[in-house]
């Protein structure tokens, strides 16, 4: 089940222009940096991406940049004060007519995990609650993929970091009901697997003012181990065992814009992934798994109701 769309019906309908070229030495297969450049195309040339220190910080090394639009790097914990700054530039300048419409910019804080569920957190929650008109692109790749991979308070149960050499004991934190509690116009997720569905939630936000939160899943090949071809199916996967679920969220009330008819086993997710290898060999880890199973079958019980046929037989 999908929520009809009303402006972007298939890929076909996607704007041809790039803004995000290739050349970067991001890693190959790299999730963040496709959701990116889908999001881009969707928003259009004017854009200024406040970046804070992660993975995404490779992307543009002086004097070089893959990038067309404008660029400011930020520490961790401060790329949404960064925002309010360029923000409030900005507007000076509109309210003296020193700045024509046409040559306004959407301000775009791009993050990882680390800095969006951990270390920015403070900043980001201030901006929400100044109403600050900006939007926020959260890289999720589940761990803190720049400096080792050690485990961040959005890596899954069970996943292995350096950190966690044997699994996370912890629970991934919840980040999507964190911004809610805090109302923000519009909330998102989003996945580059699913393309249109990304660019009709960047279409619905481009007529909102104030803060625009948008997390999607950045499969990581290099920290989650498994060859860069796949990633495509890495992200499927994601989405249709249910682990990502689509949704946005007007105003805190939320719908879910992709629903499988019918969900595949968490583990056909899972085992491709070395971060969870030992969940299978050398001894298989049916406890482990039929926990995670449950807690991805126990939020669409609770979301969506319990008719859904959960898992393939």
């Amino acid at each position: 089940m999908r929520v009809k769309r009303e402006f972007y019906k298939s890929p076909k309908d996607l704007p041809r222009e790039e803004f995000l070229t290739p050349g970067s030495p991001l890693c190959a297969g790299c999730g963040g940096l496709a959701t990116l450049r889908l999001m881009h195309k969707a928003m259009g040339e004017n854009v200024v991406v406040v970046n804070a220190a992660g993975c995404m910080t490779l992307m543009a090394v002086y004097p070089f940049t893959p990038l067309r639009s404008s660029w400011l790097y930020t520490t961790m914990g401060s790329p949404s004060a960064g925002a309010q700054g360029i923000r409030d530039a900005l507007d000076v300048l509109r309210e003296k007519d020193q700045l024509a419409d046409e040559e306004d910019l959407k301000v775009l804080v791009l993050a990882g995990d680390g800095s969006t569920y951990d270390m920015g957190l403070s900043s980001t929650s201030g901006a929400i609650h100044r109403g600050l008109d900006f939007w926020y692109l959260c890289y999720d790749n589940e761990a803190y993929g720049n400096t080792g991979f050690q485990m961040s308070s959005a890596s899954p149960f069970a996943s292995k970091t350096s950190t966690s050499p044997r699994g996370s004991f912890q629970q991934k934190k919840d980040i999507f009901e964190i911004w809610r509690a805090q109302r923000p116009p519009y909330l998102a997720t989003v996945s580059a697997h699913e393309p249109v569905d990304l660019a009709e939630k960047v279409h619905r936000a481009l007529e909102i003012r104030g803060p625009k939160l948008f997390t999607g899943l950045a499969v990581c090949p290099t920290g989650w181990g498994f060859d860069p071809a796949i990633s495509f199916e890495i992200a499927k996967l994601a989405v249709e065992t249910g682990v990502w679920p689509l949704k946005e969220a007007f105003d805190g009330e939320v719908r879910h814009t992709y629903v499988p008819t019918r969900f595949r086993a968490v583990e056909e997710y899972l085992e491709p992934q070395r971060r969870f290898r030992h969940l299978f060999k050398p001894t298989r880890r049916d406890d482990w798994l039929a926990a995670i199973q449950t807690s991805v079958n126990e939020y669409w019980s609770n979301e969506v109701g319990d008719e859904l046929n959960l898992v393939l037989a």
